[in-house]
């Protein structure tokens, strides 16, 4: 009986080892692992962090464009304007001479 005992304490002993030995390996591998995860963290903020700089420019760009149409539609419409006054100037003058009987 007590050489069954002795066994069972040898190969509870063994298991205990073994557990240890796997338990160093795991902590030894930890390291490894988490500066992984990190550096796939750091990857994927920094893919997210160039996608929403990609989109402030597209919209900083779009918004430049829409100030130069806008401007460019301004002067238009100015230049129409004076053509426009213009041409009233001078229609209001040719009502003013037939009424008047200048013409």
């Amino acid at each position: 009986m007590n050489e069954n005992r002795i066994k069972q304490v040898l190969e509870i002993e063994k298991k205990a080892q073994d557990l240890h030995n796997q338990a160093m390996t795991d902590a030894q591998q930890l390291p490894a692992q988490a500066e992984q995860e990190a550096q796939e963290s750091v990857n994927q903020a920094k893919t997210q962090a160039q996608e929403e700089a990609r989109q402030i420019l597209a919209k900083a760009r779009a918004e430049d464009e829409v100030t130069r149409i806008l401007a460019e539609a301004e002067e238009k419409n100015r230049q129409l304007e004076t053509t426009a006054m213009s041409n009233f100037d001078r229609a209001v003058d040719y009502i003013l001479d037939r009424v008047t009987g200048s013409e």
